[in-house]
C-alpha cells in the first residue's frame, strides 16, 4: 500500500504521487509545484529542507520551461508547523553549528524571495514558524479559511531574524508585526488575510481551483513583463536592491522586446496576444 501524498497538477489535470524527497519538486508543464515533503511530520521543515531549498531555487531560475512556482506542503492538513524541534539539539549545539544552521536557513528563504519567476503560496491548516516565514518569502500567498498563520519565537525563547522581519513587517506594518512577534498567537485565515499575511483566502474545498485559476490567468501574461516587475518591486522594496540607472534599463528594455510589440499588436487587432 503506497501512503505517500498525492498531488493534483493544475497544469496537467493528472494526479500524481509525490517521490520521497523531503522537498519535492514535480514539473507541471510550465509550472513547478516545490512540497514540504514531510506529512507524517506535518511538514515540519529540516536543515535538510533548507538547504535543498536553495539548491531548488537556483535550478529553477535558469530553467525556461518553468515560468511560475508554487509552494506548499504534502497533502491538505498543514502547509508546515514550522523547524523539526527534534534537530534542535544538535543544529544549536553550540555557537558555530546555530551559525551555519541559521545561514542556512537564511539562504533558502532569500533565494526563494529573489527567485526570478512568480512564487505562490498555497496553505492548508498550520502555517507556523519558519512555515510562515518561507511562506512570506513567496510572492503572493493563497489561504483556506481555517488555516492558522503565527509566527511563535516568543514562545521558545527567541527572536525572529531581520531579514524575517523585514518581510513581516513590509506586509503588515509594525504595530501589527509587535502583536504577532509579542503574543505568539495563531491568527485564523480570516484575520490573516485582514492583516495582509494573505492575499487570497478560500474555503479550503475550493483553495486548489481559486489559485489555479489565479496561475494560469497569470501564465497568459507576458512573462518578461511580469520578471521585470518582480525586479524592479524587489528593489524598491529592498529586497534585492539594484542601482536608478539599472532600474531605468530594466524598464526601457521592456520596450525592445517582442512581447511588447506583440501587445500593443494584439490590442489593436482586437486579439489575445500570444507572448514568447
Amino acid at each position: 500500500m503506497n501512503d505517500r501524498a498525492t498531488l493534483r497538477l493544475w497544469h496537467a489535470g493528472t494526479t500524481v504521487t509525490l517521490p520521497d524527497d523531503p522537498l519535492a519538486c514535480v514539473q507541471d508543464g510550465p509550472i513547478v509545484h516545490v512540497v514540504i515533503n514531510r506529512p507524517a511530520k506535518r511538514n515540519a521543515i529540516t536543515l535538510q529542507i533548507w538547504r535543498d531549498m536553495a539548491a531548488a531555487m537556483e535550478r529553477l531560475a535558469a530553467d525556461p520551461a518553468v515560468k511560475l512556482l508554487v509552494l506548499r506542503g504534502a497533502g491538505t492538513q498543514a502547509f508546515s508547523p514550522g523547524a523539526d524541534i527534534q534537530e534542535f539539539p544538535e543544529v544549536f549545539r553550540d555557537a558555530e553549528s546555530t551559525r551555519a544552521y541559521n545561514a542556512a536557513v537564511r539562504a533558502g528563504q532569500i533565494a526563494l524571495e529573489r527567485l526570478n519567476k512568480p512564487t505562490l503560496a498555497v496553505i492548508y491548516g498550520p502555517c507556523v514558524g519558519g512555515g510562515c516565514g518561507v511562506a512570506l518569502a513567496c510572492d503572493l500567498r493563497f489561504a483556506a479559511d481555517d488555516a492558522r498563520l503565527g509566527i511563535t519565537p516568543s514562545k521558545l525563547g527567541l527572536a525572529y531574524s531581520p531579514p524575517d522581519m523585514r518581510r513581516l513587517v513590509a506586509l503588515v506594518g509594525p504595530s501589527r508585526a509587535k502583536d504577532i512577534i509579542y503574543s505568539g498567537r495563531l491568527l485564523s485565515g480570516a484575520e490573516a488575510k485582514e492583516a495582509g499575511l494573505v492575499d487570497f483566502l478560500a474555503p479550503a474545498a475550493d483553495l486548489e481551483a481559486t489559485a489555479s485559476r489565479y496561475a494560469i490567468d497569470l501564465l497568459a501574461n507576458s512573462q518578461h513583463s511580469i520578471r521585470t516587475s518582480k525586479a524592479i518591486i524587489n528593489s524598491v522594496a529592498g529586497i534585492h536592491v539594484r542601482s536608478d540607472e539599472e532600474l531605468d534599463r530594466i524598464f526601457e528594455g521592456t520596450f525592445q522586446e517582442h512581447d511588447f510589440r506583440e501587445g500593443y499588436a494584439a490590442f489593436m487587432a482586437k486579439r489575445k496576444p500570444q507572448f514568447e
